[in-house]
Protein backbone atom coordinates (compact mmCIF):
# COMPACT_ATOMS: atom_id res chain seq x y z
CA UNK A 1 0.00 0.00 0.00
CA UNK A 2 1.56 3.08 -0.90
CA UNK A 3 2.37 5.67 1.80
CA UNK A 4 0.67 8.89 1.83
CA UNK A 5 3.03 12.46 0.50
CA UNK A 6 3.74 14.07 3.95
CA UNK A 7 2.46 17.72 2.11
CA UNK A 8 4.95 19.07 4.86
CA UNK A 9 7.70 17.19 3.11
CA UNK A 10 9.68 18.50 0.12
CA UNK A 11 8.72 16.47 -2.96
CA UNK A 12 12.47 15.48 -4.66
CA UNK A 13 11.84 15.10 -7.92
CA UNK A 14 14.11 12.85 -10.88
CA UNK A 15 16.77 14.44 -12.34
CA UNK A 16 15.55 15.37 -15.62
CA UNK A 17 12.63 17.12 -14.48
CA UNK A 18 14.90 18.63 -11.92
CA UNK A 19 17.01 19.99 -13.93
CA UNK A 20 14.42 20.99 -16.42
CA UNK A 21 12.61 22.56 -13.22
CA UNK A 22 15.99 24.52 -12.41
CA UNK A 23 16.09 25.93 -15.62
CA UNK A 24 13.94 28.79 -14.30
CA UNK A 25 16.61 30.14 -12.76
CA UNK A 26 18.45 31.37 -16.09
CA UNK A 27 15.84 34.48 -16.29
CA UNK A 28 17.17 35.55 -12.98
CA UNK A 29 20.02 37.48 -15.41
CA UNK A 30 17.48 39.58 -16.74
CA UNK A 31 15.66 40.46 -14.15
CA UNK A 32 18.79 41.76 -12.71
CA UNK A 33 19.23 43.31 -16.19
CA UNK A 34 15.92 44.95 -15.38
CA UNK A 35 16.78 46.65 -12.39
CA UNK A 36 20.32 47.70 -13.92
CA UNK A 37 17.74 49.05 -16.73
CA UNK A 38 15.68 50.83 -14.01
CA UNK A 39 19.38 52.52 -12.62
CA UNK A 40 19.38 54.33 -16.10
CA UNK A 41 15.48 55.60 -15.88
CA UNK A 42 16.56 57.16 -12.27
CA UNK A 43 19.63 58.32 -13.62
CA UNK A 44 17.53 60.12 -16.43
CA UNK A 45 14.69 61.34 -14.39
CA UNK A 46 17.20 62.98 -12.27
CA UNK A 47 19.09 64.83 -15.02
CA UNK A 48 16.36 65.94 -16.90
CA UNK A 49 14.33 67.11 -13.38
CA UNK A 50 18.29 69.14 -12.67
CA UNK A 51 17.79 70.83 -16.42
CA UNK A 52 14.43 71.92 -15.36
CA UNK A 53 15.58 73.51 -11.99
CA UNK A 54 18.77 75.25 -13.86
CA UNK A 55 16.36 76.39 -16.58
CA UNK A 56 13.81 77.86 -14.72
CA UNK A 57 16.95 79.96 -13.12
CA UNK A 58 17.39 81.16 -16.49
CA UNK A 59 20.52 79.05 -17.31
CA UNK A 60 19.99 79.01 -21.56
CA UNK A 61 22.29 75.59 -21.25
CA UNK A 62 19.93 73.62 -19.71
CA UNK A 63 17.15 75.28 -21.60
CA UNK A 64 18.34 73.88 -25.05
CA UNK A 65 18.63 70.71 -23.40
CA UNK A 66 15.52 70.36 -22.15
CA UNK A 67 14.05 71.59 -25.77
CA UNK A 68 16.10 68.70 -27.71
CA UNK A 69 14.78 66.31 -25.76
CA UNK A 70 11.40 66.45 -25.87
CA UNK A 71 11.47 67.61 -29.22
CA UNK A 72 10.78 71.15 -29.00
CA UNK A 73 12.04 73.24 -32.01
CA UNK A 74 10.40 76.91 -31.54
CA UNK A 75 14.10 78.85 -32.14
CA UNK A 76 12.23 82.05 -31.01
CA UNK A 77 12.15 80.63 -27.55
CA UNK A 78 14.86 82.26 -25.23
CA UNK A 79 12.84 81.24 -21.61
CA UNK A 80 11.26 78.68 -20.05
CA UNK A 81 7.51 78.60 -20.63
CA UNK A 82 4.34 77.01 -19.80
CA UNK A 83 4.28 74.32 -23.20
CA UNK A 84 8.07 73.33 -22.12
CA UNK A 85 7.43 73.13 -18.55
CA UNK A 86 4.40 70.78 -19.01
CA UNK A 87 6.05 68.57 -21.82
CA UNK A 88 8.37 68.05 -19.55
CA UNK A 89 6.73 67.23 -16.77
CA UNK A 90 5.14 65.02 -19.25
CA UNK A 91 8.43 63.02 -19.68
CA UNK A 92 9.14 62.68 -16.11
CA UNK A 93 6.05 61.35 -15.71
CA UNK A 94 6.33 59.02 -18.20
CA UNK A 95 9.84 58.08 -16.84
CA UNK A 96 7.86 56.97 -13.73
CA UNK A 97 5.34 54.97 -15.12
CA UNK A 98 7.74 52.86 -17.22
CA UNK A 99 10.17 52.53 -14.11
CA UNK A 100 6.18 51.28 -12.43
CA UNK A 101 6.23 49.14 -15.40
CA UNK A 102 9.24 47.51 -14.67
CA UNK A 103 9.10 47.05 -11.30
CA UNK A 104 5.95 44.99 -12.11
CA UNK A 105 7.89 43.17 -14.67
CA UNK A 106 10.52 42.57 -11.96
CA UNK A 107 8.61 41.54 -8.79
CA UNK A 108 5.65 39.96 -10.60
CA UNK A 109 7.34 38.13 -12.95
CA UNK A 110 10.09 36.66 -10.60
CA UNK A 111 7.65 35.73 -8.28
CA UNK A 112 5.39 33.96 -10.96
CA UNK A 113 7.80 32.01 -13.08
CA UNK A 114 11.36 32.19 -10.70
CA UNK A 115 10.84 31.86 -6.93
CA UNK A 116 8.27 32.88 -4.39
CA UNK A 117 9.90 36.10 -2.84
CA UNK A 118 7.65 34.88 1.11
CA UNK A 119 6.31 38.33 1.47
CA UNK A 120 3.33 37.60 3.20
CA UNK A 121 3.05 39.39 6.12
CA UNK A 122 5.20 42.05 4.71
CA UNK A 123 4.05 46.06 5.39
CA UNK A 124 5.63 46.63 1.85
CA UNK A 125 4.10 43.73 0.05
CA UNK A 126 2.18 45.11 -3.09
CA UNK A 127 -1.09 44.71 -2.86
CA UNK A 128 -1.71 43.08 -6.26
CA UNK A 129 1.07 40.73 -5.65
CA UNK A 130 -0.75 38.61 -3.47
CA UNK A 131 -2.80 37.52 -5.88
CA UNK A 132 -0.48 37.58 -8.74
CA UNK A 133 -0.44 35.06 -11.93
CA UNK A 134 0.49 34.55 -15.09
CA UNK A 135 -2.91 35.75 -16.31
CA UNK A 136 -2.99 39.04 -14.25
CA UNK A 137 0.45 40.26 -14.78
CA UNK A 138 -0.79 40.37 -18.26
CA UNK A 139 -3.59 42.36 -17.88
CA UNK A 140 -1.74 44.76 -15.45
CA UNK A 141 1.18 45.11 -18.30
CA UNK A 142 -1.26 45.64 -20.75
CA UNK A 143 -3.33 48.43 -18.57
CA UNK A 144 -0.15 50.19 -18.06
CA UNK A 145 1.24 50.17 -21.56
CA UNK A 146 -1.70 52.28 -22.32
CA UNK A 147 -1.19 54.05 -19.41
CA UNK A 148 2.40 55.13 -20.90
CA UNK A 149 0.98 55.45 -24.63
CA UNK A 150 -1.58 58.10 -23.38
CA UNK A 151 1.16 59.92 -21.45
CA UNK A 152 3.26 59.54 -25.25
CA UNK A 153 0.03 61.03 -27.19
CA UNK A 154 -0.81 64.26 -24.96
CA UNK A 155 3.08 65.21 -25.23
CA UNK A 156 2.69 64.79 -29.01
CA UNK A 157 -0.64 66.37 -28.92
CA UNK A 158 0.50 69.13 -27.28
CA UNK A 159 4.09 69.48 -28.91
CA UNK A 160 1.95 69.00 -32.58
CA UNK A 161 3.53 71.99 -34.57
CA UNK A 162 6.23 69.74 -34.95
CA UNK A 163 4.95 66.50 -36.18
CA UNK A 164 3.87 65.41 -38.99
CA UNK A 165 0.01 64.94 -39.49
CA UNK A 166 1.25 61.10 -40.42
CA UNK A 167 3.15 60.78 -37.03
CA UNK A 168 -0.16 61.88 -35.04
CA UNK A 169 -2.27 59.63 -36.79
CA UNK A 170 0.32 56.56 -36.81
CA UNK A 171 0.22 57.60 -32.70
CA UNK A 172 -3.26 57.66 -32.24
CA UNK A 173 -3.63 54.59 -34.22
CA UNK A 174 -1.57 53.08 -32.45
CA UNK A 175 -2.63 53.95 -28.77
CA UNK A 176 -6.22 52.88 -30.00
CA UNK A 177 -5.02 49.47 -31.00
CA UNK A 178 -2.81 48.80 -27.56
CA UNK A 179 -6.42 50.14 -26.27
CA UNK A 180 -8.54 47.31 -27.97
CA UNK A 181 -5.24 44.49 -27.44
CA UNK A 182 -5.84 45.55 -23.45
CA UNK A 183 -9.96 44.87 -23.87
CA UNK A 184 -9.10 41.46 -25.69
CA UNK A 185 -6.51 40.53 -23.04
CA UNK A 186 -8.74 41.40 -20.09
CA UNK A 187 -12.00 39.84 -21.52
CA UNK A 188 -10.14 36.55 -22.64
CA UNK A 189 -8.68 36.60 -19.19
CA UNK A 190 -12.41 36.83 -17.97
CA UNK A 191 -13.65 34.26 -19.80
CA UNK A 192 -10.66 31.67 -18.84
CA UNK A 193 -11.37 32.79 -14.72
CA UNK A 194 -15.13 31.57 -15.12
CA UNK A 195 -16.22 27.82 -12.95
CA UNK A 196 -17.86 26.77 -16.10
CA UNK A 197 -14.81 27.62 -18.59
CA UNK A 198 -16.50 30.37 -19.99
CA UNK A 199 -19.58 27.81 -21.19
Amino acid sequence: MQQPQDPARPNHLRPLPNFIFASRWLQLPLYLGLIAAQGVYVFHFWVERVHLLEAAFGSQTALQALMSSIGYKDTATVALNETIIMLVVLALIDVVMISNLLIMVIVGGYETFVSRMQLEGHPDQPEWLSHVNASVLKVKLATAIIGISSIHLLKTFINAANYDVKVLVAQTAIHITFLLSAMAIAYTDRLMSRPDGGH
